[in-house]
């Protein structure tokens, strides 16, 4: 059957252009949505008939866009999944779901109220030894199940916005539980920081469940060489899954155990090679997708499946942080109210509001204040001494320094730059001579724009992507260029105004404004 053009695939990076490929292959591409221009203006050579967007808002208001695939940071898969959810999108988001449980429950409970689909891109449920696997567990050829482990392991992909744990295992945890059918009740985790004294290279973690089962997974990225196998050990078969092999990939081992004068002994057999259907795993997930858009079905990777991979990758992660007792990480000391990741740094004599997330190697100095509900991405500096409003949400790679002070709800971009010296010399110590930056509520900075120091930045104001801000801003104001000029004007809601002389009404939610003086204000 031939399939609609529905689904809009936002980010195309490592990852999100093989689901590009895979949803054109299969005629359902209806949009590519990514913040890289580069990438777009590629993607619009090889696909010319398929719509390019940069702005996910755009995708969100296209009601012909009845579903979405997400492939962007992880970081950001909560809020992205929660607005297609609001907007009454199906969604597939790429492992993991997101980076919380409380907000993987919120997602899920979303879902269903909203009745929409919601999938989560555990690729191995559609490679065809997996399913296999399951089949023949289920089928009693191995016998009762009595341990599992898995490795993962490689070198290079290191990264440093997430630890190997969250990076490789989600998707060996995916496959463990759904083979047997439970949730572990003890969890224990050990693991190494060789790169990064923040961030593990190699863990070890130990599953222990109701039924006796024991299952082990092993991930690493200082390997000298490329592994990805499944070993089950059953009572009468042992299966691996080596998903490296380019020839069998699933063998069963017909091995047994006799006991001779009250000794084991074991009885070695040739492996059997298990045959297997052919196909691309991810070509089989986006068609399984597409399915369940249309007809409705549960996915089989769905939101319940991913909350309960992301359970106990958090207890985990818990676990993993008991063993540095000599080290202890940020998030230790972090009070109850508030989340700090692992790798973060947060210096004493800091205040920071209940509900808020702080990501990635990010460093929280002395004397500063964040409020609630504020989402702190990765490798942000803030301070010393900046003052943070409440659900402010700042992005990678952003630094708020000493004399910034950004009100409620402030949106920072990724990479924009705020500075708070106006002719600095690294020969000659100014700090003595900071020029405060005062950004009021609702104001958005769009991504690697810069903010000179000593200015007011007005209520609600956009300041576009790139633009250099030299001067005070309007409330509302639309800003865009270097230096950055008014070219407009914008409601609370992020949409543009059209002033009908001095009047405007927001098309979207109705507010009114009047222009006044050199900015505009609600009326």
């Amino acid at each position: 059957m031939k399939q609609m053009k529905t689904v809009a695939c936002i980010g195309s990076g490592y990852w999100g252009k093989n689901l590009v490929r895979n949803f054109h292959d299969l005629h359902a591409l209806a949009a590519i949505c990514d913040s890289d221009e580069d990438k777009l203006r590629a993607f619009k050579q090889q696909y010319p008939e398929c719509p390019v967007l940069s702005s996910y808002v755009e995708v969100l208001k296209d009601e012909s866009l009845r579903a979405v695939a997400i492939a962007t940071p992880a970081e950001t898969h909560a809020g992205m999944v929660r607005e297609a959810l609001v907007a009454g999108k199906d969604v597939f988001v790429e492992k993991p779901l997101c980076l919380s449980v409380k907000e993987g429950e919120e997602l899920v409970a979303l879902a269903r109220q909203q009745k929409r689909i919601l999938m989560v891109g555990h690729l191995l449920w559609y490679h065809p030894a997996v399913l296999k696997l399951k089949e023949l567990i289920d089928a009693g050829e191995l016998g009762r199940i009595q341990y599992i482990y898995s490795n993962r392991l490689n070198l290079g992909k290191i990264r440093r916005e997430e630890n190997i744990l969250w990076s490789f295992a989600p998707h060996d945890l995916s496959v463990i539980l759904g083979l047997l059918g439970e949730m572990p009740d003890r969890v224990q985790a050990q693991g190494g920081n060789y790169l990064h004294q923040q961030i593990a290279d190699v863990t070890t973690s130990l599953l222990s469940f109701p039924s006796g089962v024991k299952a082990h997974i092993f991930v690493s990225w200082l390997h000298p060489f490329k592994e990805q196998k499944l070993v089950v050990v059953g009572d009468r078969k042992m299966a691996v899954f080596d998903d490296v092999d380019k020839k069998d990939k699933l063998l069963l081992y017909p091995h047994s155990i006799e006991w001779k004068n009250h000794i084991p002994v074991a009885n070695k057999a040739d492996a059997q090679p298990v045959p297997l259907d052919e196909g691309e795993p991810l070509r089989a997930e986006c068609l399984h997708f597409l399915d369940c858009v249309r007809t409705r079905a549960k996915p089989r990777t769905d939101g319940e499946e991913g909350l309960r991979v992301l359970t106990v990758l958090q207890q985990c992660q818990d676990a993993l942080g008991h063993n540095f007792q000599s080290t202890p990480s940020a998030s230790a000391k972090a009070p109850r109210g508030y989340m700090a990741h692992e790798s973060a740094f947060i210096d004493d004599d800091v205040e920071i509001g209940e509900g808020t997330s702080i990501w990635h190697v990010s460093h929280v100095l002395k004397g500063s204040k964040i409020g609630k509900n504020c989402k702190i991405g990765q490798n942000v500096v803030i301070g010393p001494n900046a003052i943070i409003g409440n659900g402010v949400k700042i992005q990678n790679n952003v630094s708020v320094y000493e004399g910034v002070t950004l009100e409620n709800y402030v949106f920072c971009g990724p990479s924009m730059v705020f500075s708070n010296v106006f002719n600095p010399r690294s020969e000659i110590p100014r700090m003595g001579e900071l020029k405060p930056t005062l950004v009021r509520q609702g104001a958005t900075f769009g991504a690697n724009c810069t903010i000179v120091c000593g200015i007011i930045v007005g209520r609600y104001a956009f300041i576009g992507a790139g633009a250099v801000v030299t001067k005070d801003v309007p409330d509302h104001a639309l800003m865009v260029g270097n230096p950055a000029r008014v070219i407009g004007w914008i409601c609370a809601c992020g949409e543009k105004l059209v002033l009908d002389g001095s009047e405007a009404e927001c098309s979207v939610c109705g507010k009114h404004y009047r222009k006044i003086g050199e900015g505009v204000q609600l009326v």
